[in-house]
């Protein structure tokens, strides 16, 4: 096989994702690389593809120990023979997967760092003993004593890389700076990697911050939009989770909590109703997210300031894996700067808390940056991006200012009269003339006293943030946060110009249209949601929401116009095909509508076999079985067979060496009998007496 052939049969993609076809390419070439490619971009295929070409087993190293299992069952879903190592196995789990890693049936083992070396059996004596094809480091920036992630454990990593210097190593990460860049290329001793840096760009989030009033409510409307999906709140206390859970119950939405200090069997079971769509918001400290693969995260919700640009664009990431229409919120406040200032001061590493707090800046910029936020972000990471997105509030809000110059007067005034010593919201207290006790006389007897009563304490608090965010106001002071005028707002003031803000309505712009039938879209979930339960996994592990919306667009009836869609590959088709067309004909024809054709485009196929496949045939000219083959050359059964079908179709391997001519008339003649283009009901008409690689084989005889 070719790398597409296994993205197409596994995966059921039709073409590879910006680097990844480069990245697989130098890869199997024999080139270390370091890939820098945004979550959801696929940085999983630039590892799993070469595994499935390679006769011996890629190991992935990886410090997300609660994700394995996931990314282990996701492969063996598709078909892929896969495994995992970790603490959480019994002796004798940890024991059988060895000797299937011995005895060359698994492709690609995940492992944590400290089980390479660690414990009385470490792994890397088991290595030495296997064919090591590839090495994939995954969440490579933890090997950065600078980057946001720092893992001790990574750094023996090195070690490895020495003790296997001709196997290839792949690192990979999401979020990386200069500085950690650098580090990842010493630490891990790799030999003149080829990099390659792909676009931090996720175009399909929309990126939003909010100043920090009145959250909750703000919170309550943003997610009346999402009412059936799924998303992750991060709060920075394990107070403020329960709190919001708590809240969220109370007013009908389906959440739960999750932070370190619950018990285990809390935590295991709560993050795994909100993988399997059986509460849909998940309420976290940042210890939740590195541990999951879901793919349908809607929205990511920050209630406040992650402590770095790193931290928040891989968290914000978790949102919309799939490609589909997703949103970031951040509430933020000038006290989140303060709090997160003296975590980052406890440590004993001047050095350290000196870079962490210009991180710290920088965070804080951008979330009062007046620029749009998406060239925020890309240039942060020294990726060019010219234009303003149009995808973001500040852009957003560049299309919707009003003249807000008499109100904005009231406000800056009332703060310069107050001495410039108090917070928004005693300064709203005053302009509205309040009667409260925290009104002492000398306010009282301000001029600004009362002078904005004839408008809410909500559009108080949208005006302070707004005048905040345009750099009017800004919040000081190294206990409770006070409002103090800029430069600009004196020079406003003095000369009387118009001050012009966005005073839209927060969350209302109109979110981007798919174009798929929503109706249908809503059945097929629901039929997803049935099987998953049915086969005990993630109802994202039978289909994506992406694949499931290209079903409700294009309504395929039938096997042939099902393998276009994106994310159908031969195994899931197989496992799961018929009963989504069964429930798309139906939709169709009670509703009159007519199948759409979607175009793929053809990908170009080498005329002669590879290498890999070469090896296969001699190996079966000799005799051998397909089992022998598939054990000798460390592969999987299903890719041998893949092979044969593939030099079949070439016509370098006749059928007739496989099955007899009586065999092959019996499964065409059943074949055309039953009328269907289909290899399900065909398989299941003759149960085991043959396999799906001989009804293939049998079906390619005309």
């Amino acid at each position: 096989m070719e790398p597409i052939d296994v993205l197409k049969n596994f995966y059921g993609y039709h073409a590879f994702r910006g680097n990844q076809e480069k990245i697989i390419q130098t890869a199997l070439g024999g080139k270390d690389c370091i890939a820098l490619m945004p979550t959801g971009a696929g940085k999983s295929v630039c590892y799993q593809v070469p595994a499935m070409l390679w006769p011996g087993l890629t190991l992935v190293v990886s410090p997300l120990i609660a994700l394995m299992k996931d990314q282990v069952d996701g492969l063996n879903n598709m078909g892929i023979p896969a495994a995992f190592l970790n603490s959480t196995q019994s002796v004798s789990e940890q024991r059988f997967v060895s000797q299937e890693v011995c005895k060359g049936k698994v492709k690609l083992l995940y492992v944590a760092p400290e089980r390479l070396f660690g414990g009385t059996y470490p792994l890397v004596d088991l290595l030495k003993s296997v064919d090591l094809s590839m090495v994939a480091v995954d969440e490579a920036h933890c090997v950065s004593q600078w980057g946001h992630d720092f893992r001790p454990e990574y750094l023996k990593l090195g070690e490895l890389r020495k003790k296997f210097p001709s196997t290839v190593f792949l690192a990979l990460t999401a979020t990386a700076d200069k500085m950690t860049r650098k580090d990842i290329e010493e630490k891990l001793f790799l030999q003149h990697p080829r990099w390659f840096i792909s676009s931090f760009d996720r175009p399909n989030i929309t990126y939003r911050v909010a100043l920090r009033t009145d959250a909750f409510s703000r919170l309550m409307q943003f997610l009346s939009q999402y009412p059936n999906d799924s998303g992750i709140i991060y709060c920075l206390s394990r107070k403020s989770v329960e709190e919001t859970a708590a809240r969220l119950q109370e007013n009908g939405y389906d959440a739960l909590p999750y932070h370190a200090g619950l018990d285990k069997a809390i935590r295991d079971t709560n993050q795994e109703k909100f993988i399997r769509d059986e509460i849909k918001i998940m309420v976290a400290t940042i210890a939740f997210g590195m541990g999951i693969d879901k793919s349908n995260v809607r929205f990511v919700v920050h209630t406040n300031m992650p402590q770095n640009i790193e931290s928040y664009y891989q968290e914000t990431g978790r949102a919309g894996r799939d490609g589909l229409p997703s949103e970031a919120l951040l509430f933020y406040s000038y006290g989140d700067s303060i709090t997160l200032g003296r975590m980052v001061e406890k440590s004993d590493n001047p050095e350290y808390v000196q870079h962490m707090k210009a991180k710290l800046d920088t965070m804080v910029r951008f979330c009062q940056s007046q620029k749009c936020r998406r060239r925020f972000l890309l240039e942060y990471f020294g990726e060019e991006y010219p234009n303003d997105c149009g995808n973001c509030d500040v852009c957003f809000q560049k299309g919707s200012q009003m003249d807000m110059t008499i109100y904005a007067q009231m406000m800056l005034s009332a703060v310069a009269r107050m001495g410039q010593s108090f917070g928004l919201g005693q300064v709203i207290l005053v302009l509205r003339g309040s009667r409260s006790a925290k009104i002492n006389a000398g306010q009282q007897s301000l001029s600004v006293y009362g002078i904005g009563k004839d408008k809410s304490e909500q559009f108080w608090k949208k005006l302070g943030g707004q005048l905040v965010q345009e750099g009017f106001l800004t919040q000081e002071g190294q206990g409770f946060p006070v409002l103090k005028l800029t430069p600009l707002a004196w020079e406003k003031l003095k000369k009387k110009e118009k001050i012009l803000l966005s005073m839209a309505e927060d969350f209302v712009q109109p979110q981007a249209e798919t174009g798929h039938d929503k109706e249908l879209f809503d059945r097929l979930k629901h039929l997803r949601f049935g099987l998953a339960r049915k086969e005990n996994v993630p109802p994202y592990m039978v289909f994506s929401d992406a694949t499931l919306v290209e079903m409700a667009t294009f309504y395929p009836v039938d096997e042939q116009s099902l393998f276009t869609i994106t994310g159908v590959g031969a195994v899931k088709a197989d496992r799961y095909g018929e009963d989504f067309l069964r429930l798309i004909r139906k939709y169709a024809e009670e509703n009159g509508i007519q199948p759409k054709k979607k175009t793929v485009a053809k990908q170009a196929r080498p005329r002669q076999h590879s290498g890999t496949e070469k090896q296969t045939l001699e190996y079966f000219r000799r005799g051998w079985s397909l089992e022998e083959v598939a054990r000798n050359r460390g592969l999987a059964l299903s890719t041998v067979e893949s092979h044969l079908i593939q030099l079949a179709e070439k016509g370098e391997v006749d059928s007739k060496e496989i099955l007899t001519d009586k065999e092959t008339r019996e499964i065409n003649a059943a074949y055309l009998k039953m009328g269907q283009p289909r290899l399900k009901p065909l398989k299941e008409h003759f149960g085991e007496k043959y396999t799906y690689f001989q009804l293939r084989l049998a079906l390619l005889v005309k």
